[in-house]
């Protein structure tokens, strides 16, 4: 008989992953401590903006019409409890106020709230990203908190979700890692995972430690890889070269691969930034901080192109913000999301708006979250509104929608036809074509 599985926290990832073993046909409960999180899941509703997780949702939720039934909602830790077998924990680990180190307060609270409930034979399953060591400390909680003993164990599943990718990813992994401590663990998750791996993808059994650290070494070795290009960038601009070119070249090299080297003015959200300082600060902890000391230039080289390209800017526009109008295209950290969380596109904004400039923002799906964090930015309902009469226009957020822009038609409603690509994915001739004076970083002026 197959495992009933729950979901302890149903936002972006457990939302998702909660749909997609439902879609994989497993019964699935979701949990969260929020009412109104549940009741706009229990509609077939999501809070964030994610591809083909509304259509999901609708595929499975119980009582939405033609729906499969076998997803249901709840808040109650004690229906959990009763209903799965298997619990994955999908809550949030932010990065501490004030500090580098990872908030696991959210996780340690819902082992603290699930295992009281388990009175029978269970595997709690942490997808969070947690700091390493962790889930030997969650294993001796459950431990001592579970009725059932040592017949709850916990095994380490760490999740690889790309935002606007979530549903593929979760259904079609591109590898499946689990950390445990027995064979029970390991065949009750080849058992929920047997889709995908039927399907071939790498199903990968670490210890607890290892399992933890493939996320944060994961992210770490992306990060450093798009800081390196943006390092490469600045080089460039001092000599005279150019970093489209010289990315596609190295990229031809088997060794490096050409996916993560366009040049820009960053990587963020609510993942990349805060997982590579969190792992610092564990590294320190465990008195092994030298290891990962490059990671702070990674961090450095990463912010720093955020206030480059507001320097370009402010150049381009004749020394001074003051009276001029700045067209911010993109608010969101990267494209099919609406997340803006450590977005580059808006930080770039609001240091502008605060030297002085009249920005205007559009994004195509970030601009409720965008006005909640940067209320007193303006923003427009289209690109072309966006744009009207301004001095300059910036393109942060690499959406398709952008890169399909009508560059002769954009160019009738600015007051000078000036842009600065800070993601080099627009095609510079054809905006030079259309009478534009086209910019980009790490790039010849024409």
């Amino acid at each position: 008989m197959a495992p009933k599985i729950t979901v302890i926290g149903t936002g972006y990832l457990g939302a998702t992953h909660a749909a997609a073993m439902a879609e994989l046909g497993f019964e699935v409960l979701g949990l969260d401590i929020v009412p109104e999180k549940i009741e706009m899941l229990a509609a077939g509703r999501v809070p964030m903006y994610e591809p083909g997780l509304e259509e999901l949702l609708a595929a499975h939720v119980a009582g939405l019409p033609g729906a499969t039934g076998r997803l249901r909602f709840t808040t109650s830790w004690e229906e959990v409890g009763a209903f799965g077998d298997v619990h994955f924990v999908c809550v949030n680990t932010p990065q501490k106020h004030g500090e580098y180190a990872c908030d696991m307060s959210y996780v340690d609270a819902a082992v603290e709230l699930l295992a009281p409930h388990l009175t029978r034979p269970a595997l709690v399953v942490g997808k969070s990203t947690v700091p390493v060591g962790s889930a030997d400390r969650l294993a001796t909680r459950l431990a001592e908190l579970a009725p059932a003993g040592d017949a709850v164990e916990l095994a380490w599943n760490p999740e690889f979700l790309r935002e606007g990718f979530a549903v593929q990813d979760t259904l079609h992994p591109d590898r499946i890692v689990v950390g445990v401590r027995g064979e029970r663990a390991e065949k009750v998750l080849r058992e929920v995972y047997a889709t995908p791996v039927a399907e071939g993808s790498p199903f990968v059994v670490t210890d607890f430690p290892t399992a933890e650290l493939v996320k944060t070494a994961a992210n770490s070795f992306l990060a450093t890889k798009i800081s390196f290009i943006n390092a490469m960038a600045e080089v460039c601009e001092a000599a005279g070269g150019d970093v489209v070119k010289l990315a596609e070249a190295i990229g031809h090299d088997e060794r490096i691969g050409a996916k993560f080297l366009r040049a820009g003015i960053g990587f963020g959200g609510g993942c990349l930034p805060k997982d590579i300082r969190a792992f610092m600060a564990r590294a320190g902890e465990l008195g092994a901080d030298q290891a990962l000391t490059f990671l702070r230039e990674v961090d450095s080289i990463n912010m720093r192109r955020r206030g480059h390209m507001v320097e370009l800017a402010r150049e381009a526009v004749g020394g001074s913000f003051l009276g001029k109008r700045v067209a911010v295209l993109g608010a969101t950290f990267k494209p099919d999301s609406d997340d803006v969380r450590d977005s580059p596109a808006l930080n770039v904004a609001g240091q502008i708006h605060l030297q002085g400039g009249q920005v205007t923002v559009y994004d195509p799906k970030g601009m409720d979250n965008a006005r909640r964090v940067f209320p007193t930015l303006a923003y427009a309902d289209s690109a072309m509104t966006a744009v009207e009469g301004a001095d300059v226009v910036l393109h942060l957020t690499e959406w398709r929608e952008f890169r399909d822009l009508d560059p002769q038609a954009l160019g009738k409603a600015v007051a000078d036809r000036l842009i600065l690509d800070g993601r080099n994915a627009l095609d510079a001739e054809l905006w030079r074509a259309a009478g534009w004076t086209y910019r980009a970083m790490g790039r010849p002026r024409a």
